[in-house]
């Protein structure tokens, strides 16, 4: 292993055990070791497809079957996919903090708090619990008329499905191009950065707004931020800690 690596993750790894609030924003490089194809680029998902048309509320209002039957091969492609060890290791680390939390005495008290702009579900696959995803997730769907939220994990659709509460037509439950995030999800990763006092900014380019902006708040709150990815970012330069390489080999050292 690089020396300066080695000697980062040691540095990372004293503050995970001094930190008492935790949060951890993940990106797609967190599921691209996992096999989750990337968007954009020769070999993204929207190389055969227009965004617009398939990613946006008035591509769904032209053909939601169309829409439907991109989706639901992207349920099919992620069914056959398990979260990478980088997944397992936030999964194990969220754990660890509510172990901590549950022992008597304020000083031992400690919050953990995963916010992804991952639509995937990986993160609970490996055994998150309830983490903040700010683009919503794939295994879900909105009703078009009372918006119900339903989890229709591993369920494949021929067409568009129907809300079990009212027959209306569905769509998934990602916030799409044009689409401003919800409100209430949003706060709760705003809150999350700002209360924290230290944050892990894991495989995310750092270009997507306005998740990229949290860690922002967290500098300006006088939080530490350590940012973990395959190289630097436009927030390289504002972190404590920039880690180079695979988030499925530097997170499992950080819980050793």
């Amino acid at each position: 292993m690089d020396r300066r690596l080695d000697e980062k993750i040691r540095r990372l790894r004293g503050a995970l055990e001094q930190a008492r609030k935790l949060c951890v924003l993940t990106g797609a490089g967190a599921s691209a070791e996992s096999g989750v194809p990337v968007y954009r680029g020769n070999e993204g998902l929207y190389r055969a497809f227009s965004a617009a048309d398939i990613s946006s509320p008035e591509g769904f209002a032209r053909n939601p079957e169309k829409v439907w039957q991109w989706y639901n091969e992207r349920r099919r492609q992620l069914l056959e996919l398990k979260p990478n060890a980088g997944h397992v290791a936030l999964a194990r680390l969220e754990q660890s903090f509510a172990a901590s939390a549950a022992l008597p005495g304020a000083g031992k008290r400690r919050s953990f708090r995963l916010v992804t702009q991952n639509i995937d579900g990986l993160h609970q696959a490996a055994g998150s619990r309830d983490p903040v995803e700010v683009h919503g997730n794939i295994w879900k769907t909105r009703c078009t008329a009372c918006a119900h939220v339903a989890d229709t994990y591993g369920q494949l659709f021929d067409g568009p499905p129907r809300c079990t509460r009212c027959g209306a037509m569905c769509r998934p439950h990602i916030v799409w191009f044009g689409e401003l995030l919800e409100p209430e999800v949003w706060d709760a990763a705003v809150r999350a950065a700002a209360m924290c006092d230290l944050l892990l900014a894991v495989g995310t380019s750092a270009v997507v707004q306005p998740a990229a902006s949290l860690v922002h708040v967290a500098v300006g709150a006088g939080a530490m931020v350590a940012e973990i990815n395959l190289e630097e970012t436009p927030n390289t330069r504002w972190v404590d800690l920039s880690l180079l390489g695979q988030c499925g080999d530097i997170l499992p050292q950080l819980i050793e």
